[in-house]
């Protein structure tokens, strides 16, 4: 079983155009909505792949009773907390080439007592599961320890932890020793305070947050794949190049792959490169399904080439 903690779920609306051109009336391609959220959409591409997987995460407003309709669908079992605010609604522009813009809401603010309801609806998931994974980002007025405080709860309970935010709540996070670290390549900019742009930079960075005491680090990287540090040392992961069709959601479908696999080893990293490139060629935020997934795609590097320039932005 695998938990997944969403502090600020979304509906995620996608359209795809052509090419976006500022001021104008344009006309989508194509439109789809998605209940979302970094682990609510973990939680979906799990089930989806026949994996056990319980979600929570605060609903509120009308925009949440949409919400659970659409997460209804896909079959997730939600640990709902109750709160006043609405869920957010989050935009994204999709180009014909791949090109994303994307608007995310700030979301509703929780009370503190919403927030420890939260926090127990976590704790009480957790109990017995393989893998509590905290997601996204927080809620306005949300405590910036939060994850920090799930990655302790997770660890009373018996699971190993995993996270995938950025900003405050990713850096606080690191002081509770989660047993994975899932950042991009910006997010593990910001932890190194220092601009990466080469392979080798990325290996240094990821090693002194090992050095924090976190077991695993597993750093998505867009185009270039990803890379996976952990005791064994580091492995690089990728595909041949193909144009996306959105990348929204990529990164999530990449934690929801190695955490499948096990959250460890070579095994984990092929699985979540797969899930991540399977996830980019669908159109928004939509769910993969195995008949998606392509293993034999992924090609793995034990020799990484330190002087490699790195390709651009990871996916989201």
């Amino acid at each position: 079983m695998i938990v997944t903690l969403t502090p600020n779920p979304s509906l995620d609306l996608t359209y795809e155009l052509e090419v976006m051109v500022r001021g104008e009336v344009q006309r989508a391609t194509a439109v789809s909505v998605e209940a979302g959220g970094k682990g609510i959409n973990v939680s979906r591409n799990l089930v989806a792949n026949g994996v056990d997987s319980w979600a929570v995460a605060p609903v509120g407003g009308p925009s949440g009773e949409q919400f659970l309709g659409l997460l209804e669908e896909s079959g997730i079992q939600l640990a709902k907390v109750p709160v006043n605010g609405p869920v957010r609604a989050n935009i994204s522009i999709v180009e014909r080439e791949g090109v994303l813009t994307k608007i995310n809401a700030a979301g509703p603010n929780l009370s503190s007592v919403e927030v420890d309801r939260l926090l127990q609806e976590t704790a009480t998931a957790g109990r017995g599961a393989d893998w509590v994974a905290a997601c996204g980002s927080l809620p306005p007025g949300t405590p910036k320890d939060l994850l920090a405080r799930v990655v302790t709860a997770a660890r009373e309970a018996g699971s190993r932890a995993a996270v995938d935010s950025s900003g405050a709540p990713l850096l606080s996070a690191l002081d509770a020793k989660p047993d994975v670290l899932k950042p991009n390549l910006e997010e593990l900019s910001e932890i190194a305070g220092r601009r990466l742009t080469t392979f080798g930079e990325v290996l240094a960075a990821a090693q002194e947050v090992r050095a924090m005491g976190i077991a695993t680090v597993f750093v998505s990287l867009g185009a270039d794949g990803a890379v996976l540090v952990d005791e064994s040392g580091a492995r690089h992961a990728d595909t041949a190049p193909f144009t996306p069709r959105s990348t929204v959601g990529a990164g999530d479908a990449l934690l929801s792959g190695f955490l499948a696999a096990g959250g460890e080893g070579e095994a984990a990293l092929v699985e979540g490169v797969a899930w991540g490139a399977a996830a980019a060629r669908l159109p928004g935020s939509s769910t993969l399904t195995p008949a998606d997934v392509d293993r034999d795609a992924v090609r793995v590097h034990n020799d990484i080439d330190g002087a490699r320039l790195l390709k651009g932005e990871a996916p989201r």
